[in-house]
């Protein structure tokens, strides 16, 4: 939609010289989520791939589970006063039998952790919520630190956006074999894997099992959360992870590498699925 990325004026200082440019910015706009033309949730997003951050917020919030439960997304025209689109608000409409969520209600716990919620109730709601079991698919995954060595640089190239503006978080899905099937891009690392686990559903790809999944940061309990949702194996970050997410990955059996750094790495779950040196 050409809303990706934004120009304002910057007075740039470099080695005590002054100049007055225009900057290339990662755009961010709110996103309101519909089910059914009732409002579920809100927000903060890069334009683009919306439909699939819809459908992937809404694989994590355990609401759909293949593509058949999806009957269509569409933009709300009239968002305006003026009856103009903002491109801004989405409805998800599902299939018949597909059971809708109580938007009246306090949202699931394991979506507001990060609100103050105790790690075991999100634990919980995890496991009752989860529709498949972390798995490895038909064969078991293996992984060499020398291969998981390569995936950050291989995402970091394919960060069209994040050339531009300097601002983006990435996520990338690869095979256990390291062939990249995916990469998405967001102001938030969150928004980024659902865009990708909602691009899989659409595909009816789920549940996304023997996959790696590269998050350009930290790995917190929510990104630990979306990767149990849609059944992936194994979860990586350049950097850090919480004390939650680890506690997720052992309950769920995923691997969890934090520190995801040229050859150095720190394995903190799931050390079966890692070929040690």
């Amino acid at each position: 939609m050409g809303r990706v990325t934004a120009r304002r004026r910057v007075i740039r200082i470099r080695d005590g010289a002054v100049n007055t440019r225009p900057d290339t910015l990662v755009a961010e706009e709110p996103l309101e989520i519909r089910v059914n033309g009732k409002p579920l949730a809100i927000t903060m997003r890069t334009p683009g791939d919306d439909f699939a951050l819809a459908a992937g917020f809404l694989v994590s919030e355990g609401v759909l589970g293949r593509a058949e439960d999806l009957a269509n997304i569409v933009y709300c025209a009239g968002a305006k006063d003026d009856g103009s689109n903002t491109y801004n608000v989405v409805d998800v409409r599902l299939a018949p039998g597909v059971p809708v969520p109580d938007v009246s209600l306090e949202r699931n716990v394991y979506t507001t952790s990060s609100c103050g919620l105790c790690g075991k109730a999100s634990l919980d709601a995890v496991r009752t919520t989860a529709r498949w079991p972390v798995s490895d698919g038909p064969e078991p995954v293996r992984l060499s630190p020398a291969l998981l060595a390569t995936l950050p640089d291989r995402l970091r190239a394919s960060q069209t956006v994040f050339d531009r503006t300097g601002g983006l978080h990435g996520a990338a899905l690869f095979t256990a074999e390291g062939e990249l099937l995916d990469v998405r891009e967001d102001v938030g690392r969150h928004n980024a894997v659902d865009k990708l686990v909602g691009r899989a559903l659409r595909e009816g790809s789920l549940p996304l099992s023997g996959t790696v999944l590269l998050v350009s940061g930290r790995a917190s309990f929510e990104l630990a959360q979306k990767a149990a949702m849609a059944g992936i194996p194994v979860l990586a970050a350049v950097s850090a992870p919480s004390s939650l997410a680890v506690d997720l990955a052992v309950e769920t059996g995923m691997t969890l590498v934090g520190f995801l750094r040229g050859s150095s790495m720190n394995v903190y779950a799931g050390e079966e699925r890692i070929v040690m040196p």
